[in-house]
């Protein structure tokens, strides 16, 4: 009985010792700290290809280093290059039924250097209702790998700025052209000539690990995209304002980069995880989440046992305080799981309150997902009401530091059962995958 008591009483100890190491590791002033120089003027934008997200990459790796994390896959260092193809549109010219469409009402995805295509070409037109969800149906067609003619209803016009941000880089790029026009809802006949700028070019996530203790081949992933939208520029896509042309990304998405080094840390120093962990921030997540795909591609997804995605949130949810909602959370039990390990404390997980925005397929966590592999997304993103989404005004005094923190410091105490391998999330049906 008094073997019992004391087990007790040690295991009380411990778990008290463990909330304040929490506390001292996860603190507001850490958060702020790094949240900062992520998402300062100096790093401008850390668009993909700029001086500033070869800057933003060297402060993580510090960061990295500074921990103690090993490298992925005993690399000579964290950062996981990868070679892409970029194409910049130099001219695009439409005619439909006779009549020049505007330069802005449409926008072309092509890799080819010269693009010649009439109704007599192997292209096919397809449309976008004004009664369709727009978000599937763009990406439905933009990740075609065929000819496209997209008609899309004007009433989705104001659709074309976002698309704009959306740069045109692959791993391994199409031959096809996806050619989007606003307005037009038929095109009997119809010539598309184009021109892009074709360079091949390197990227690199910023990938570190801790070896699991016991279970040394099994992984669980913290990850968030470390890129944003640079510096505005009409010629990029970019929306400048004279008086701040620097789109910091403080929320989108240096906040899940910020987790991501400060969990790292935490891991490190509690130093009790039987099951491996890989902390890695996403380049190109803005250009199409090509660092996520290229990461996930140098995993065996059977070996992935979960993955904590981390993206925006730096704002309160539409909850309030002390909450956040997790994607694609009726696919796996993974969120059922990080609730419980919360059980008595004030902090709620809820299920994505944005269906129609198809959050869960979007993210950097999908490659993995569509592998079966519990992968999810966490977030606050209000997406029907986010003021400062993708605009210049995402800077750090827009976010809530202390909720901040508290959000990071739930998703380390909710993942601890997972990383020791007490908990196995169920794995997504990929049947049942779009």
């Amino acid at each position: 009985m008094k073997r019992i008591v004391l087990s007790g009483l040690v295991l009380c100890a411990g778990l008290m010792v463990q909330a304040q190491s929490i506390d001292k590791i996860i603190c507001t002033d850490k958060v702020t700290e790094i949240e900062k120089v992520l998402s300062a003027d100096d790093m401008q934008g850390r668009r993909a290809f700029t001086p500033g997200i070869d800057k933003a990459s060297a402060y993580i790796e510090s960061q990295f280093k500074k921990i103690g994390l090993q490298t992925f896959n005993n690399s000579k260092d964290y950062r996981q290059e990868f070679a892409t193809t970029e194409a910049k549109r130099t001219s695009l010219e439409v005619t439909i039924d006779g009549k020049a469409i505007d330069a802005g009402s449409m926008i072309s995805f092509s890799y080819q250097p010269q693009v010649s295509l009439t109704e007599a070409s192997p292209v096919t037109v397809v449309s976008i209702g004004s009664g369709d969800n727009f978000g599937p149906k763009f990406y439905e067609y933009y990740r075609s790998d065929k000819n496209l003619l997209v008609l899309v209803d004007a009433s989705f016009k104001a659709k074309l700025q976002n698309m704009q941000h959306i740069g045109q880089m692959a791993a391994k790029p199409g031959k096809n052209t996806v050619v989007f026009v606003f307005g037009p809802t038929t095109a009997t006949r119809f010539k598309i000539e184009a021109t892009n700028t074709i360079t091949t070019k390197k990227l690199n996530n910023v990938v570190g690990m801790l070896k699991g203790k016991t279970k040394p081949n099994e992984y669980v992933i913290f990850s968030g995209h470390y890129d944003h939208l640079g510096v505005g520029s009409p010629e990029e896509g970019v929306p400048h304002d004279a008086t701040d042309s620097i789109y910091n990304g403080a929320n989108d998405d240096a906040a899940g980069t910020t987790a991501v080094i400060v969990l790292a840390e935490y891991f490190k120093k509690i130093n009790n995880n039987d099951r491996s962990i890989i902390f890695s921030t996403f380049v190109a997540e803005e250009l199409g989440g090509y660092g996520a795909k290229y990461f996930s591609e140098q995993m065996n997804p059977e070996q992935v046992m979960a993955m904590f995605n981390i993206e925006m949130i730096g704002t309160d949810s539409k909850w309030g305080e002390n909450s956040a909602y997790i994607t694609g959370f009726d696919k796996t039990n993974m969120g059922e799981i990080l609730q419980k390990n919360l059980e008595g404390s004030q902090f709620k997980f809820h299920p994505d309150p944005y269906p129609e925005q198809q959050l869960f397929y979007r993210s950097d966590n999908a490659t993995l997902a569509r592998q079966g592999v519990p992968a999810h997304t966490i977030s606050t993103s209000k997406m029907d009401n986010e003021p400062n989404y993708h605009k210049a005004s995402d800077e750090i005094g827009t976010l809530d530091m202390d909720n901040m923190t508290e959000i990071i410091k739930a998703i380390a105490i909710s993942s601890s059962s997972i990383i020791s391998g007490k908990d196995t999330p169920t794995r997504v049906d990929t049947t049942k995958l779009k």
